[in-house]
C-alpha cells in the first residue's frame, strides 16, 4: 500500500505529482482548518505534509505518527511550528526562491501603482474624466528604495529598482554578498532616508510589527510603503493612521496580518490603499517551481539525503 502524502490545498502542478508518483496524494482543500488537517492525518496518517494553505501545528503532527518531513510549497514557513517540528524529529523544508520572481514582480507592481495613482486615474477614467492637466505622479528615478529583507525575492527586486534608476538602500543582518546596486544601511538610515520602503523579510517573533508608530514616525513624510512579505511585519492599525495623516503617502500590501482579509477590514475603501489578495507568488511559472521543488525537498528528507532534526 503507498505510503500517503498531504497537500494543505486543493491541487498541485503536475509536474510534482509526476515526481510523486510512487505516493497516495490528498487534498485538503483551498482553505483547510486546523481541525480537516487534524481528521485527514488520523484517517490517512501521511509520513509528509505539502503546505499550501492553512497552519500546521503541534495538534496536526501529532495526529499523524508516520510524519517525517513538512513540506512549504513557497519560501516563507511561518504557518509551521518549526519548535513543534523539531521536538517531534520532523523536518522542515521550505522551496526557497522558487517564487522570488513572481513576488519581485508583484512588489515592482505595487511600487508603480502607488507612484503613477494607476488604480486611482483608472476609476477616474472609467468614470469619464480627463484629468491630464491637474495630475502629477511621482517619477521613481534618483528616489531612493528600502529594501528590508535581502533573500533571493529582496535581491531581484533590488536588481529591478535599479533598473529604474533608483538608488537601492538594503537592510538584512543575515545577508552574504549583495548586488553592486545595494548599499547596505542600518535600519534606522533606511526608515530616514528612502522614499519608498518594501519588505521583503521572513516573519519572526523579533520583527512582528516591524512597522509600526514608532518607525513610521521616523520615515519621510510621503513615503511609499509595500509589502508582498508576511502581513504581522506591519502594524496595521498604525500603517492606517499614518496613510489617513500623510505619513505614508500610499501603501500596495499584498499580505495581510490575518487572512484572508475579512469583509469589514479598515484598509477596505480607503484611497491610499492598493491591496492584493497575496498572490504575489501565485503565476503559472511559480506555481510549477514551487510544487516541484516542495516535492523535491520532501523526496530528499524520505530517501535520507537530507537528515531529519
Amino acid at each position: 500500500m503507498s505510503a500517503t502524502i498531504l497537500v494543505t490545498g486543493a491541487d498541485l502542478a503536475p509536474q510534482a505529482l509526476a515526481l510523486l508518483a510512487d505516493f497516495k496524494i490528498v487534498y485538503a482543500g483551498p482553505a483547510p482548518a486546523e481541525q480537516d488537517l487534524v481528521a485527514l492525518c488520523r484517517a490517512h496518517d501521511p509520513v509528509a505534509i505539502i503546505v499550501r494553505y492553512g497552519m500546521v501545528g503541534a495538534a496536526v503532527m501529532d495526529a499523524a505518527p508516520a510524519l517525517k518531513v513538512i513540506s512549504k510549497h513557497g519560501s516563507g514557513s511561518d504557518t509551521i511550528d518549526k519548535q513543534a517540528a523539531q521536538a517531534r524529529g520532523i523536518a522542515v523544508v521550505a522551496a526557497v526562491g522558487a517564487n522570488a520572481p513572481a513576488v519581485a514582480e508583484q512588489a515592482l507592481a505595487l511600487l508603480l501603482a502607488c507612484a503613477k495613482s494607476v488604480v486611482a486615474l483608472d476609476a477616474r477614467m472609467h468614470a469619464g474624466h480627463w484629468d491630464k492637466a491637474t495630475h502629477k505622479s511621482l517619477e521613481l528615478r534618483g528616489r531612493s528604495i528600502g529594501v528590508v529583507g535581502l533573500g533571493a525575492i529582496g535581491q531581484r527586486f533590488a536588481l529591478l529598482a535599479a533598473a529604474l534608476g533608483m538608488r537601492v538602500l538594503g537592510f538584512d543582518p543575515h545577508a552574504g554578498a549583495l548586488p553592486a546596486c545595494v548599499q547596505r544601511v542600518s535600519l534606522e538610515t533606511l526608515w530616514r532616508t528612502s522614499d519608498a520602503i518594501s519588505l521583503h523579510c521572513p516573519l519572526t517573533d523579533d520583527n512582528r510589527g516591524l512597522l509600526n508608530a514608532r518607525t513610521l514616525a521616523q520615515c519621510k513624510r510621503g513615503v511609499l510603503l509595500i509589502n508582498t512579505a508576511r502581513g504581522g511585519l506591519i502594524d496595521e492599525a498604525a500603517l492606517l493612521a499614518a496613510v489617513r495623516s500623510g505619513q505614508v503617502g500610499m501603501a500596495g500590501l499584498d499580505s495581510f496580518a490575518l487572512e484572508p482579509m475579512a469583509a469589514g477590514h479598515p484598509f477596505q475603501g480607503e484611497k491610499n490603499f492598493i491591496l492584493s489578495p497575496h498572490i504575489g507568488g501565485v503565476t503559472d511559472t511559480a506555481y510549477v517551481s514551487m510544487g516541484v521543488g516542495a516535492a523535491r525537498n520532501l523526496l530528499a528528507v524520505l530517501d535520507g539525503r537530507v537528515a531529519a532534526p
